[in-house]
This record gives structure tokens, sequence and C-alpha cells, in this order.
């Protein structure tokens, strides 16, 4: 469904934009329908910035995104809110945000309307929204003609998914939707993605929490300064972590029945050389290889910054 192929982002930046600023490094991989692929990473890992590129919110520097083998890059007007925005949508982190303070919520569902529904009755229109809102579940007369600051972030956030289960979506960006929701909410919200990707909606999930990609993805994607540390099914990823950044991720996250001094005795276990360099192809021509696979759709990139040393 989605494929990103050697995808980079470059800002410009500096005096008069002479420095470039690498945000995203060669990241290719793919979200088939009814799988949920989690980007996780430290603050400044590039996550974000490819959410923003598969909503063609920020263009893409080098490589491709294809949506059904179809590039993004080159839609635009009619064709780009018809079809591509029909079937993609994104949710961010702060709902509040999303939300006119003026306005009644309904506001959200309105908009869309204008845009992609003009020729739908009222009636059908009312039932339709009224559908979205219980799909995922809220009470549309519980919220319905409230104004954003008498709803919570959960509430306000359940509204966003049902304002892009209004559309015919096939894939949701959800970018870090739960990080500023109480803890009693953020389980409601993952469930209801478990939902929905049993519906056959793929997710892209943006996420600096290591937990949560445990608890809903089916891939993992370990970003690290822009590029794939490590890639591969959740299970396999978190069991044998074969990337240095990975390891050290996993080992960062407090645990009740180990110390401080076991998790770092565990960093200090040898994980090999680089399989980027050490394998029969080696680097190429142009720097270091991409990812390379160490397990059945286990792929582990370069352990250094930039390139190891030849």
């Amino acid at each position: 469904m989605l494929t990103l192929d050697r995808v980079s982002k470059v800002y410009r930046v500096g005096t008069f934009g002479t420095q470039p600023l690498n945000a995203v490094r060669d990241v290719s991989l793919t979200v088939p329908p009814g799988a949920v692929v989690s980007l996780i990473g430290e603050s400044g890992s590039g996550k974000s910035t490819i959410g923003r590129m598969v909503l063609r919110l920020t263009p893409v520097t080098s490589g491709a995104i294809t949506f059904d083998g179809r590039n993004v890059a080159g839609l635009s007007g009619h064709r780009a809110r018809k079809g591509y925005y029909r079937h993609v949508q994104g949710v961010f982190q702060d709902p509040f945000s999303s939300f006119n303070p003026i306005f009644p919520v309904d506001r959200v569902f309105e908009m869309l309307r204008g845009a992609y529904f003009p020729g739908v009755s009222d009636a059908e229109w009312r039932a339709s929204v009224r559908r979205g809102i219980e799909r995922v579940g809220l009470d549309p007369g519980q919220v319905l003609g409230r104004y954003p600051h008498q709803l919570s972030g959960g509430q306000l956030q359940r509204l966003l998914i049902a304002r892009a289960l209004t559309l015919d979506i096939r894939l949701l960006v959800a970018d870090e939707i739960i990080s500023m929701l109480d803890a009693s909410t953020r389980i409601d919200v993952l469930n209801l993605l478990g939902d929905l990707r049993a519906e056959g909606l793929g997710i892209l999930f943006v996420t600096h929490d290591l937990a949560l990609g445990t608890y809903v993805s089916d891939t993992t994607v370990i970003l690290r300064r822009g590029a794939v540390a490590e890639m591969g099914p959740t299970r396999q990823v978190y069991a044998s972590p074969r990337h240095p950044y990975t390891r050290g991720l996993l080992a960062s996250v407090p645990r009740m029945h180990r110390t401080w001094a076991e998790a770092d005795a565990d960093l200090d276990t040898a994980v090999g050389p680089c399989p980027v360099h050490s394998g029969p192809a080696g680097p190429g021509p142009a720097g270091p290889a991409g990812p390379v696979e160490v397990g059945p759709d286990h792929f582990v990139g370069c352990f250094s910054d930039d390139a190891c040393p030849e």
C-alpha cells in the first residue's frame, strides 16, 4: 500500500541557508493494509519528518513515496484531495491545536463535508458523522455541539480519528497521538487503533515510547539521526536487538526487577562487527550500504553515526 524508497530530507540551515541538515537519510519501509508500523526514536531522529512527508506537508528531497504504486509527490489540487487525502489522513500530538476554540467541534466535520461531500444531503451527512463518532466509542449526543474546552484530550483525539474515518481512509499517520493523554485514556486509544487495524486500516505509528511500540505494532523501525538503525518484526527486534543503539534504548527502560548496573552489564556484551561493513558486499562506492538483512525481515543499519571505518 504505502512504500518509502530511499527517502531523504535535507534542510538548509545557517546563514543564507548554506549548511545542509540531513533530517532523514535513505529510509525505506512499507506499510501494508491491516498492519501497524511503528517509527521509534529520540527527539530529532526524523520520525515526525517522515510522517509529514507521507502526508505531503513537507516535500521529499530525494527518493520516492508511493501509494498503491503511484508517486504521491506528483499529485496536486483535485488529484491530491480525491486520490490521496481521501485515503490517507493524519492525527497529531496535540488535539487542542486541531480545533478552533471559538467554534463547536462539529466544524471539523463540516469542513470535511465541504471539501469531499458537497452533494450529500443533510440527513445523510448527519448519519455518517454519527456512525463515525460511535465507531470510536463516543456518544454523539455528548460531544456534538460542544466546544473544545468542554471535552477532554482523549475525546478530542477520538473525534479527530472519527473525522478521518468519515473518509474512505486506508492509512492513518498517528504522530505521538497519545503522548499528551493520561494513562487511563491511552489504553482506550491504543485499543481503538487495534480495532481499526483488524478492520484493514494501515497505521504508521510515530512514537518515542518503546512500551507503546511493543503493545501496538507489527513492525518496528528504530531511527537514529535520520537513518534506520534496526527494522523488523516487533517481537524479534525487542527480543533479539542487533544494533547497539537499539540495545541502549531497551536497556534504558526502567524495570522493577533489574538494577541499572545489570542493564549496563548487558550493554557491555559484545554485539559483533557492523553488519553493513563486515558482509561480503561491504559499503557501496557512494558510502555505506543500506540496512542489511540479518534474519527473516530483520534489518540492521550501520553501527556508526555516519559511516564505519573501512
